[in-house]
Order: structure tokens, then C-alpha cells, then sequence
């Protein structure tokens, strides 16, 4: 093969790879910023609706170039493990493949100059025709080579019923730091030849992908109800409540706030945070990771509320040469990378960093990847207790033998609390 015949190859061979990369939660360009999408039923909730029930998310975000930029948007149907469904648009949706987003406003008494951006979905132009996993892109001037962000929907049609129980752990030694989550599935609404292939369930914890286990065999099958129970499967670590603060007001300092400087910027030191991992289970109230834009100085938070440089610290009782620090929550898409990462002051003994955020208040916590593992895990700093409240989002996916496309059939939202 000639050297030239190699090369096409390759970038074929690198082109397909990455056009098979399943979609993610993502940003794509710097200036983007608080990203907000949920049913709008409750703020920060999970994006899920139900097919064709008049339910709706907002998809929410702030471009800080100013200005007015040419966005457009579109959604595609992907599989359950997020990759495209490669159906035809008609198949999926209703109206027009793509849009322009028309609904901005621009920021107002704030150091930080803004333009924020909004989108309801389904709506009349652009609307899901079939239930499943939908990525919403969102690009510049109708180029979809330009993408500022994407996010993760999930459309419901509600064909079976679940059942489901938390309770702690089977083996004796993870019972107080575990939370296992046991359920039920009646499928008697569907036309299933083969429960084991053609039924499968997604469970995650607080909406984070990372947590994500799948469950393609029950335990046992009981007439059409799938039971999952088995000792073996979902058990989680129920790790601890998130830290949290609060920058609703730049004047005047909240529980965690240290100091707060207001020059040519806003700049916010919070409290030094501790180390978390200890055996006792200690009580204080989160939103699951989640974060709320609020400002209390003005009126409309969604463009009066300023942003501001955010510095952390923490003493974790290690070193930069165990391991590395990253802090993450709903607010990053938790994700480990250069922006989460921590830098490490040996004189001080303690991981630093900042982040650039709007007003409100905002979950976090602190993941450490081992230096010697790589593995990412929150336990080592923060610790893990069976009693944490917790959110599980239970998602039910069908395929027949013969079908195109995977249905989401079903989802259920779980509480360790509120049962």
C-alpha cells in the first residue's frame, strides 16, 4: 500500500472512530457558561419528559463575548449507550430538523458583560416524534462544525411499571457505607420475545453518568415482572452530602464565604475545606450536586446576577506526589479535566484553585485519582455513609430483535429519604 493510500486510510479509520464517540454532556468553547437544562417543571431537575405530554426542558446559558451570536439547534435520537440511532430525522422528529435560537437577553449591572441565552423543547418547530435518548446540539451560524455545547435528553413513553426498594447493603462489611438499590419491572404493555435481550436497565446515581450500571439480565423473571435483587448488583457507595456555597449576595459573606473583593472584578476566598473522610455520618442539607443561579441584590438572576473568581482550598492530607485533586458538581458536568484540576502548595499543604462562576448556590465536592491506580474516586476526601440522601434515576430501555431504534419505555426517580 502506498504512503499516501496509508494515510487516507488512516483518517478514514479516524474520522469513523470518532463519528461512533457516544455524545456527552459538553462545552465546546471557552465563553459558554452556566449551563442550566431540566424539565421545567422543577429547576435542576432531572431532563427527562414524558412523549407528547405537554412537558418541556429549558436548555439555558450564558455566552460572556456579549453580543448577539447566529445559534441554531437540532436534536438527534441515539441508542442507550448514547451513540446515533442513524435513522432518518422524520423517523424522530416532529416539525423541522433544526432551528434558530432566538430567546436572549443581555446582562445588566454586572462587572461581567453577558448574553444569556434560553430554549424550551419540544416546541413548534422542533418536537421528538419517538421516545429515547435524544442529544440537543447547539452550533453557531447553522455550521454544525461550530458547537458550543451539547446536552443529554431523555424522552419518556411510559409502556411499563417499576417497582422499587432501597436498603443497605447484603455484605456485612459495606453496611454502613453502601446503599443498594433493589426493583421490579412488569413489561405486560410490551411485546417481548426474549427478556434478556431485549430489556435493559440503566441505573445512576444523582444523574451522574459516571455512576452509571447496567442491568441487561434480572435476577429472575416471574410471569412478565423482571426482578433485579440480586446480592451482587447495584450497590453503591452512599458517600457523603455535598459541600455547598452560597454567593446570592457579593456584599455581604454567607457560612462559607471567607472574604469578598469587588475591584475590576468579583472575587470570592471561601473557608478552607477539611478533609471529610471519617467514619461518623454527620447531617447537612444539598441539592444532589446541583446549583441555582439566585442574586439576591437583584431582580431577575438570569441577567443581573454578576460572576465571580471563586477560590477553594483544601487540606487533604496528601500530596501532589500520591495523587491529584479535582473539584467537580452538576455546575462542571463533573468532569476531570484541566479546568477541575487543583494545584498543590506544599508550604501550605493544601490543593487551590478557582473557578469562574455566576451567583448562586452551588453543590461540590472533591474527587482524588490516585497517582499509582489513575482511578478516579471520591471516598478517600470525602468519605462514605449509608444514611447520605440520595437521588437514583432508574431508566428502562426496549429493543425487539427486529427494531431500528431503542425505546426509553420507562424511568422512575428514586429517594433514599423520600419514599
Amino acid at each position: 500500500m502506498s504512503k499516501n493510500a496509508c494515510i487516507i486510510l488512516l483518517l478514514f479509520i479516524t474520522l469513523k472512530s470518532f463519528a461512533q464517540q457516544p455524545y456527552a454532556d459538553s462545552v465546546y468553547n471557552a465563553h459558554i457558561k452556566t449551563i442550566e437544562f431540566y424539565n421545567t417543571k422543577k429547576q435542576a431537575s432531572f431532563p427527562q419528559i414524558t412523549l407528547q405530554s405537554g412537558e418541556q426542558v429549558l436548555l439555558a446559558f450564558d455566552d460572556l463575548r456579549g453580543g448577539s451570536k447566529n445559534y441554531y439547534y437540532s436534536i438527534e435520537h441515539c441508542d442507550s449507550k448514547w451513540h446515533p440511532s442513524n435513522i432518518s430525522p422524520a423517523e424522530y422528529v416532529q416539525g423541522f430538523q433544526e432551528d434558530r435560537l432566538t430567546d436572549y437577553t443581555y446582562s445588566t449591572n454586572t462587572l461581567q458583560k453577558y448574553t444569556h441565552y434560553e430554549l424550551k423543547l419540544p416546541n413548534e418547530t422542533v418536537a421528538p416524534k419517538i421516545s429515547g435518548n435524544y442529544i440537543v446540539k447547539v452550533y453557531e451560524d447553522g455550521d454544525k462544525t461550530k458547537m458550543v455545547l451539547s446536552r443529554r435528553l431523555y424522552v419518556v413513553g411510559n409502556k411499563v411499571g417499576v417497582a422499587t426498594d432501597i436498603v443497605t447493603s447484603n455484605n456485612p462489611s459495606l453496611r454502613q457505607t453502601n446503599q443498594k438499590v433493589n426493583f421490579q419491572v412488569n413489561y405486560s404493555g410490551l411485546n417481548v420475545q426474549n427478556p434478556n435481550n431485549d430489556i435493559k436497565v440503566l441505573l445512576m446515581q444523582n444523574a451522574r453518568p459516571e455512576t452509571a450500571t447496567w442491568n441487561t439480565v434480572p435476577t429472575n423473571i416471574r410471569g412478565t415482572q423482571l426482578i433485579y435483587n440480586d446480592v451482587h448488583i447495584n450497590d453503591y457507595p452512599g458517600r457523603n452530602e455535598f459541600r455547598r456555597f452560597d454567593t446570592r449576595s457579593l456584599k455581604l459573606n454567607s457560612e462559607r464565604v471567607g472574604h469578598i473583593y469587588r475591584d475590576t472584578a468579583n472575587t470570592v476566598v471561601l473557608l478552607g475545606d477539611p478533609l471529610r473522610n471519617q467514619a461518623g455520618y454527620s447531617f447537612q442539607y444539598d441539592n444532589d450536586g446541583s446549583f441555582f443561579i439566585l442574586n439576591q441584590e437583584g431582580y431577575d438572576p438570569k441577567k443581573d446576577a454578576d460572576y465571580a473568581h471563586i477560590y477553594f482550598s483544601l487540606a487533604a492530607n496528601k500530596t501532589d506526589k500520591e495523587g491529584t485533586a479535582y473539584i467537580v458538581g452538576k455546575f462542571n458536568d463533573y468532569k476531570l479535566d484541566a479546568n477541575s484540576k487543583m494545584d498543590y502548595e506544599p508550604i501550605k499543604g493544601r490543593f487551590f484553585t478557582s473557578l469562574f462562576l455566576k451567583q448562586g448556590v452551588y453543590d461540590y465536592e472533591y474527587i482524588w485519582v490516585d497517582s499509582h491506580t489513575g482511578k478516579p474516586d471520591d471516598t478517600p476526601i470525602e468519605g462514605t455513609h449509608f444514611e447520605t440522601e440520595n437521588e437514583y434515576q432508574l431508566l428502562i430501555y426496549y429493543r425487539p430483535a427486529n427494531a431500528r431504534w431503542e425505546e426509553l419505555v420507562g424511568y422512575r426517580l428514586l429517594n433514599t429519604v423520600k419514599k
